[in-house]
């Protein structure tokens, strides 16, 4: 039988020192809440990889996330009926996978303004969105891709509050489900906008961010994603298709 290089006996000892720790996390949060129990060693994971292995801050965030849970999604689901201003925006949209296998996000930034937003109906959007993205993963999966385009971004379509309130979601809620996120069509003027946001990105979500120059778009995403599973309004196959769907 070949001996294991020393690697490979690094990489088996940190998940199993893991394995003790999401042990360790599971007793904390199931005797805090029971209802913890349903969730998945996966699960729990993610919140310890999101707060860099750190028991009491994981746990912290996971019972956090329980209690936020029930209040924001009561029935278990979202229905169309309740984010249908939102979705009448035509801003988010999802098919296709990245050569991972991760399923692929698109976010429109202009297409979404601060007039017409309602914080609590923003909020349920992108809790409803994050959720049919979370679901469409394959089993061996546990993060999706996005494309964050902003072209014809403006004044208008500003909206600090609703970004922060968006971030804390992804960050609090879904932590380590975003694999990486490509910001295309990037105007200068939003610089001044992600000057106020990006003090609020925690350095595991800064690493995932990629400004891509348009001059660079296509062969850019084409490094990550099949020219068929590749949007057509960035030159693939694939039509786009919107999370509502």
């Amino acid at each position: 039988m070949a001996s294991l290089n020393k690697e490979q006996t690094t990489i088996i000892n940190g998940q199993s020192e893991e394995s003790k720790k999401i042990a360790e996390m599971r007793a904390v949060v199931e005797a805090q809440d029971p209802s913890s129990k349903e969730a998945d060693d996966k699960t729990l994971r993610r919140f310890l990889r999101a707060r860099d292995q750190d028991i009491e801050k994981a746990s912290t965030m996971f019972l956090n996330y329980q209690k936020w849970r029930k209040n924001m999604i009561p029935n278990g689901f979202i229905s169309n009926e309740e984010v249908k201003k939102e979705l009448a925006q035509d801003k988010v949209f999802m098919q296709g996978v990245d050569k991972t296998g991760r399923p692929i996000a698109i976010v429109f930034g202009g297409k979404h303004y601060y007039s017409k937003r309602e914080m609590n109906e923003f909020k349920r959007f992108v809790t409803y969105s994050l959720e049919k993205i979370c679901a469409s993963l394959p089993e061996n999966h546990e993060k999706f891709m996005a494309i964050s385009d902003l072209k014809g971004w403006g004044y208008s379509n500003c909206d600090i509050r609703a970004y922060l309130a968006a971030l804390d979601i992804l960050q609090n809620s879904y932590p380590e489900r975003l694999g990486k996120v490509f910001m295309i069509h990037v105007p200068y003027l939003f610089m001044k906008a992600w000057k106020i946001v990006y003090p609020f990105i925690d350095k595991n979500t800064r690493e995932k961010i990629v400004f891509v120059d348009d001059k660079d778009l296509q062969t850019t995403l084409l490094v990550d994603i099949d020219e068929s599973q590749l949007p057509d309004i960035y030159g693939g196959k694939l039509p786009l298709v919107s999370i509502g769907n």
